[in-house]
């Protein structure tokens, strides 16, 4: 997916990018930046004298010719906030975090590899002017005056976009947004609050609720495919479910089975019987679950349908408790891909998402 161009708009960029904390008179004038804040673009720890790269370190240290897969949640076509794994250059420096939150920016170096159906989310002219990870997993994130300038009818979609696209990474659990050096407790434009962070937890694309008793239930965020042409990839949509008297991994599982409800814009992978065959068994970090053979795409085989894998172990693997799920189906001693590779192990979110750490 690399594009003509985009080494040269790195080598720009990069040349102009903050370091350590905040480093700079426009992003700190008034405030200092967090005593536990360490520089989150190095993915690597520095070595022993190496708090922060050094200005000509930057720009000795442009691009190679190589690519990286990253998340960008971008806009889909249907208003929805979905990620897209895009190939962007990878960085000597590896200011990766800054990296991004610029390809988030419309008329940005996103423009020319947009996937077909997507927009970028934040408005034209933004400047990332520095960012910093602090010890408890809050990223901080200073934009320049230009993030202020965006329809209020768009401001979640900005935040749950930069929210997502940074707590990919394993080390950044929620996001705290500053602009030209100032904190932000709420959004610029429509008062979305934010307080000390926002993180996944706050939900993305959430459903209708009123028909669920929100006092007994817990938000959910659950992967359903979606297509546009022949673009097929997942949209992240947060339910509510009641957690009842029973196993609430099993609400969880019963209600991906039933569908996302108004959400017509995804697909619904499951046959209509399928259902468990019995509950769901939690075993250091790895959830085993035993459905009939309903799951199945072919049932002499053995084979269990890509999507169906996909959806079920993207969303399972957003709970904190769950690193890997374990598929059987009753009466079948193996299953198969639908390219007749065996899963012989649990399946892990990194089997379809790049993950790592800043």
């Amino acid at each position: 997916m690399q594009k003509k161009g985009l080494l040269l708009t790195g080598a720009i960029t990069l040349s102009v990018l903050l370091t350590g904390c905040f480093q700079g008179e426009q992003s700190l004038e008034d405030l200092d930046p967090p005593q536990d804040a360490k520089n989150v673009n190095n993915l690597e720890e520095p070595t022993a004298g190496e708090d922060s790269v050094a200005p000509n370190e930057v720009e000795d240290a442009v691009v190679v010719a190589d690519t990286v897969p990253r998340q960008l949640f971008l806009i889909d076509a249907n208003g929805m906030v979905a990620s897209q794994t895009l190939e962007l250059p990878k960085l000597e420096s590896k200011e990766v975090a800054t990296q991004v939150l610029e390809y988030l920016v419309k008329g940005g170096p996103i423009t020319e590899m947009l996937p077909n159906g997507f927009q970028a989310v934040l408005p034209e002219g933004t400047e990332v002017m520095g960012v910093n990870l602090k010890e408890d997993g809050t990223m901080i994130v200073d934009f320049s005056e230009e993030f202020k300038d965006y329809e209020a009818t768009d401001e979640l979609q900005i935040l749950e976009s930069v929210t997502h696209t940074l707590t990919q990474f394993e080390n950044v659990d929620k996001v705290q947004l500053w602009i030209n050096g100032h904190p932000q407790t709420e959004m610029p434009v429509n008062g979305t609050p934010i307080g000390d962070g926002y993180s996944r937890a706050n939900g993305i694309n959430i459903t209708d609720t009123d028909t669920v008793d929100l006092v007994n239930s817990q938000a959910v965020t659950m992967y359903y495919p979606a297509e546009h042409g022949e673009n097929r990839y997942y949209v992240p949509v947060t339910q509510y479910v009641e957690k009842g008297d029973g196993d609430f991994y099993q609400s969880i599982i019963e209600s991906l089975l039933n569908g996302p409800g108004f959400q017509a814009n995804v697909v619904h992978v499951f046959n209509s019987k399928t259902d468990l065959a019995s509950k769901p068994v939690l075993s250091d970090g790895v959830l085993e679950l035993v459905f009939n053979d309903e799951i199945l795409k072919d049932s002499e085989q053995g084979i269990i349908a890509d999507e169906v894998m996909e959806t079920l172990v993207r969303t399972l693997t957003e709970q904190q408790s769950i690193d890997a799920v374990d598929i059987k189906v009753e009466n079948k001693e193996q299953l198969v891909n639908e390219n007749g590779e065996s899963y012989d192990e649990p399946v892990t979110k990194q089997t379809f998402t790049p993950t790592e750490q800043l």
